[in-house]
């Protein structure tokens, strides 16, 4: 199963696109994470959503795969067209590795007692 995935469905004239992909969290825990975009192809995602964290990628990847046959079942083919959300999916994986991590701000080197 590759690590990312692009789906799109026609319906009504209208495309609807979802991109996803999967990546390591910061930390070095081995922990990662599946990210989704999701809206009309050709405009800025509707909805970017993230699942896990799963312990490796295998997980993830077993996960991703799950949701590519259901959203088959609903009509979603594979895209050949390069990723276009490719930007949105990496400031989310900021966004989450920033609540995973601690900040150099948040330490007091000289706490008062």
């Amino acid at each position: 199963m590759p690590r990312s995935l692009c789906l799109t469905r026609q319906c009504l004239g209208l495309t609807t696109r979802i991109e996803c992909v999967i990546r390591p969290l910061a930390g070095e825990r081995g922990l990662w994470t599946l990210l989704c975009a999701a809206g009309m192809s050709g405009a800025q995602p509707s909805a970017i959503k993230a699942q896990g964290p799963f312990h490796g990628p295998f997980v993830a990847e077993a996960v991703l795969d799950s949701i590519a046959q259901c959203l088959a079942v609903q009509g979603y083919v594979e895209c050949t067209e390069p990723p276009i959300w490719r930007l949105h999916l990496q400031a989310e994986l900021r966004r989450l590795n920033g609540e995973h991590c601690p900040h150099v701000g948040d330490y007091q080197f000289r706490p008062e007692s």
